[in-house]
């Protein structure tokens, strides 16, 4: 392993690191990049939705999720529960854009539910046609779940065999047959175009309902291949769907109208429909895409369909229209709408009524689901799948242990946000979680582009959301937010109502947030910003108003010859602004020039605030509201040494370091010598560090600030100190003055420069960090005087762990010499993008914990290191090196978990220790009869195949021999008849309404 300098053999160092660490993918959380398809079972009570990049994810009760990703990578663009029954469900067919179907099974394994793809097909070519002749555009499972309905783009309707797969080529329906029942006059020598919709009549399975693009709707007996209604419409068809009796039907059309049919007797040739109409008419309107009918106990059924919309004024608008009787909700949403379904009451009323309870839409970049049994239709906030990108991320940072108070009180902030919310149960409710409950309360922040932090509860598998915080009611903006959509007179037409949260528009790009921290022990917030603002906020459990104090930080002092050039500072609203329950901002503090805060952190108990720019770092008093330090991030001096400031370079409250003379330089070239040699020796396993130019424009850039209660001036006295790290590789040390509680308001804090350090490589300094005496990270502000952590070692040493972009260094404090380095290793320009001290819990005993310092490169590793020692534990491969969005949104937990971007709306969750994994463990119940792993026949093996399946699936009544001649006689058939005959022969058993006998397979 790589060489350590000064390597101590601590505990730790020994430790094998496999009992510690163990490096894993564990769930995606968020939303799914560029859905395409959706899915629904009744019986499961579970959704799926299928992505371009060709992922399949299963979701039922919160925690319930399943993910299965095909070897192509092609757009999933359709997906099908085949009809479960109780003891015969849990299969899924996925239509891929290459025309390739694919069958999902839930599988069983260590007692937990898998999705696995068992086999697939590829519907073959017609010969002497085009290939796009036989593209599928329809598929449709029928309820028996024996056979597929494969509707085309030539007009043919296939049969597939299930769950084999196998064409039923003599049940082939090709256009021409139809054509022979249509009148002369209306063929014309048109062909009929592509199927659009397949539809299996809701109380007689052997009947279809098969639409084409044209407008002809043909009501098709299988068993006897008879067209028994035609329906002769002469606007292109979308959709279709029967109402729940069988005796009507309702078509949508391509001018945004839907017309309703009757179904009458057989031979039947219907020309006109019952109802035609044109709901946003009367000017040329959009297609409505799907339509569905749901009929209700309560009296009228609703109408729910896409599209629609008038072409002229609102044609770029993503609608989803909600009908019943004369109440009419057009659902208007921020991006295009992939699909949707209703969700029926679990028991199905007398009479067949459906009674509809929810709506779920999946639009392009949210889900949202509708509450259909609450007058007003309110939205059911979603456990799951929450919009992580309704306004792009652009930080993220993670708060573990998260007290109880503080949990519940931003829970109750959250809830008071959104009063008009359903209170319904969330509707899709499958399967079983089997994870344990979190052992801590875990809060996902991330700041947004339009001023926003959103808190997530991440303790479990899914990501919850809690709470949103504003920041843009603040400040006088360009453009105020128009909201006018929520607040649609009652006259408007067509009656738009604004649904879900996705709004990828700000208001000002200044109000982008960069930089967040949290005290978790006494609720402050500070929250940073891309025009230099820093707001100091705190938890309120009620609602004021109140004026925000406003503070200017000057960064430059008024350096001479500075001109800034980019965007000017937010102006903040004058006078007393209202502010609801929740975090609400007690100062603003503002940096000039108003560039982007590029680090910040809050010490609660010292009530300081530390933030750095591209052009130096401040620190204020929050409590007295005055700044106490600002100072230019550039040593004024040039390039200096590693312990340079022990000649006693001094800066009051405010100032700027001065130069020390040139004796105390010399000194201070002869501390350097004592600290070790200049880090460019070389051994085979370690990269050479180049040097850098000191002209670099980046080198200001303030990229760490650390607050600590250590060794600064001496061996004997600790006190607050705090750090800041540059992109030059620059540390600058102070020592504050900080007076007790009592005297707060009595004595101002002072900062006094004890150090500065300059690493001899200029590499940008990514972290630092303090170890106490016995090589343990430093506890957070409160938790030893309130008793929640053990209090820091500070008899011994302390140390100083700087990580910079190309090495980690261990100094000693308060003399700042060199203890241990590491370099890293890498032959291809690697470079440390995020470091964090991670406690590490054993798998195999529950009493050890080590802390490790976790480095994730810029190719995507993570490597792990015992502190303070710096020996290389392990390395992992995380994520790929092209994912540069990936590697610079990954953050860390203090428990060895972590989390970055796979998409603008996708964390990926890993965990990097053995014992600390958040992932899903749940449990579909799809028992069969018999397991069905080895489901593996042919049709084509006639009697031999039929008899495995008898076998298989025993019939509870009649005996092996007599099932396998009946199943012969289904492969003779293979029509509708079949269940019939069999029910005949033998009478079925007493069961719960809705199962099925396994003899269907």
């Amino acid at each position: 392993s790589p060489q350590t300098k000064g390597a101590g053999q601590d505990p730790a160092s020994l430790a094998p690191a496999a009992s510690l660490s163990s490096h894993r993918a564990t769930v995606e959380h968020g939303f799914p990049s560029q859905p395409s398809a959706l899915a629904y079972d009744p019986v499961l009570r579970v959704m799926a939705i299928g992505t371009k990049a060709g992922a399949v994810k299963l979701y039922g009760a919160p925690g319930v999720e399943l993910t299965g990703l095909h070897k192509e990578t092609a757009t999933v663009t359709q997906l099908h529960f085949l009809p479960g029954q109780v003891g015969v469900c849990g299969w899924l067919l996925s239509l891929l854009d290459d025309n390739t179907l694919h069958l999902w099974e839930v599988c069983q394994k260590d007692g937990c539910s898998h999705l696995e793809e068992t086999r697939s097909f590829g519907l073959p070519g017609r010969p002497g046609c085009s290939p796009g002749i036989t593209r599928v555009t329809v598929v449709l499972p029928m309820s028996s779940c024996a056979v597929a309905c494969l509707g085309t783009e030539g007009g043919a309707v296939y049969f597939l065999a299930l769950p084999t797969l196998v064409l039923l080529e003599d049940k082939t329906l090709f256009p021409d047959e139809i054509l022979q029942s249509v009148p002369d006059e209306y063929r014309c020598g048109k062909a009929l175009g592509p199927v659009e919709s397949i539809q299996e009549h809701p109380r007689d399975s052997s009947r279809l309902l098969i639409g084409y693009s044209r407008g002809l709707v043909v009501l098709w007996e299988q068993s006897t291949r008879v067209v028994q209604h035609l329906f002769l419409g002469n606007q292109q068809l979308e959709s279709l769907a029967w109402e729940q009796s069988g005796k009507s039907i309702v078509s949508s059309h391509s001018d945004g109208g839907y017309m309703v049919w009757a179904v009458s007797g057989a031979g039947q040739k219907t020309q006109q429909p019952v109802m035609s109409t044109i709901p946003y008419g009367p000017f040329p309107c959009k297609a409505i895409s799907k339509i569905l009918w749901r009929t209700c106990e309560s009296g009228n059924p609703f109408i729910i369909f896409s599209g629609g919309m008038p072409r002229a004024s609102y044609g770029d608008r993503h609608c989803v229209s909600v009908l019943q009787g004369q109440t009419l909700a057009t659902l208007d949403f921020t991006s295009r709408v992939i699909d949707f379904f209703t969700v029926q009451s679990p028991e199905v009323a007398e009479g067949g009524f459906e009674n509809p309870r929810a709506l779920v839409v999946l639009v392009e970049e949210e889900l949202v689901a509708i509450d259909l049994q609450t007058p007003g239709w309110p939205t059911i906030p979603a456990p799951y799948l929450a919009p992580l990108h309704s306004s792009a991320i652009t930080c993220s940072c993670h708060v573990s242990n998260v007290p109880l108070k503080l949990w519940e009180r931003i829970i109750s902030a959250g809830e008071q946000q959104s009063p008009r919310l359903s209170s319904a149960a969330w509707p899709i409710d499958g399967g079983k979680n089997l994870a344990q409950e979190p052992t801590q309360r875990g809060l996902l922040l991330t700041g947004h582009e339009d001023g926003t932090v959103r808190f997530w509860d991440a303790s479990g598998v899914s990501l919850k959301p809690l709470y949103k915080l504003g920041t843009a009611g603040i400040f006088q903006t360009d453009c105020e937010h128009n909201d006018s959509l929520n607040q649609a007179g009652e006259e408007e037409w067509p009656p738009f109502r604004k649904v879900g949260c996705f709004d990828p528009y700000s208001d000002d790009p200044r109000l982008g947030v960069q930089k967040i921290a949290l005290c978790k022990y006494t609720a402050k917030m500070v929250v940073a910003g891309t025009a230099g603002q820093v707001l100091v906020m705190e938890l309120s459990d009620e609602k004021s108003e109140h004026a925000v104090s406003v503070a200017t930080v000057d960064l430059l002092q008024d350096r001479e010859g500075f001109t800034w050039k980019g965007h000017d500072r937010l102006a903040p609203r004058n006078g007393p602004l209202p502010f609801a329950p929740g975090f609400q901002p007690s100062v603003l503090v503002q940096c000039v020039p108003p560039a982007a805060v590029t680090a910040v952190t809050l010490h609660s108990e010292w009530n300081l605030v530390a933030f750095g720019t591209s052009h130096g770092f401040g620190l204020f008093d929050y409590y007295r509201r005055n700044p106490v330090l600002a100072s230019p991030s550039r040593s004024p001096c040039g390039s200096r040494s590693a312990a340079s400031a022990r000649a006693g370079c001094r800066a009051r409250r405010g100032s700027t370091p001065a130069c020390p003379p040139p004796q105390v330089q010399e000194a201070n070239a002869q501390l350097a010598e004592q600290a070790g040699p200049p880090e460019v020796e070389m051994t085979p396993v370690q990269r050479r560090i180049e040097p850098r130019s000191a002209d670099d424009s980046l080198s200001g850039v303030v990229r760490c600030l650390y607050f600590a209660d250590t060794f600064l001036r001496d061996a004997a006295h600790h006190g607050p100190t705090m750090w800041a790290g540059t992109n030059s590789g620059s540390v600058f040390a102070y020592a504050l003055e900080v007076p007790s509680q009592e005297k707060f308001s009595e004595r101002a804090v002072e900062a006094v420069l004890g150090k500065e350090i300059q690493l001899m490589h200029r590499a940008p300094v990514v972290a630092i960090a303090v170890l106490d005496g016995r090589g343990n990270p430093l506890p957070e502000p409160y938790e030893v005087s309130r008793d929640l952590a053990k209090a820091p070692d500070m008899q011994g040493s302390h140390s100083m762990l700087i990580s910079s972009e190309e090495q980690f260094k261990v100094f000693t404090l308060p003399k700042v010499s060199a203890k241990t380095k590491f370099k890293l290793t890498a032959h291809e320009g690697c470079r440390v993008r995020k470091v964090a001290l991670v406690s590490l819990a054993s798998a195999s005993s529950e009493e050890r914990l080590e802390n490790c310092l976790a480095c994730l490169t810029n190719l995507g590793d993570i490597h792990i290191f015992t502190v303070p020692s710096l020996r290389p534990q392990v390395h992992y491969g995380c994520i790929r090196k092209e994912d540069i969005s990936g590697i610079a949104s990954c953050v860390f937990t203090k428990h060895g978990q972590g989390f970055y971007l796979i998409s603008p709306s996708e964390f990926e969750r890993f965990s990097l220790s053995a014992r600390n994994v958040t992932e899903p463990l749940c449990r579909l119940e799809v028992a069969r009869l018999q397991d069905t792993s080895c489901l593996r026949w042919d049709v084509s093996q006639g009697q031999g195949g039929f008899a495995m399946a008898a076998s298989l699936y025993p019939h509870p009544i009649a005996p092996a021999p007599a099932i396998t001649s009946l199943c012969v006689s289904f492969q003779q058939q293979l029509d509708g008849d079949a269940e019939a005959a069999a029910s005949q022969r033998y009478p079925r058993p007493a069961q719960p309404r809705g199962t099925t006998l396994p003899y269907r397979q």
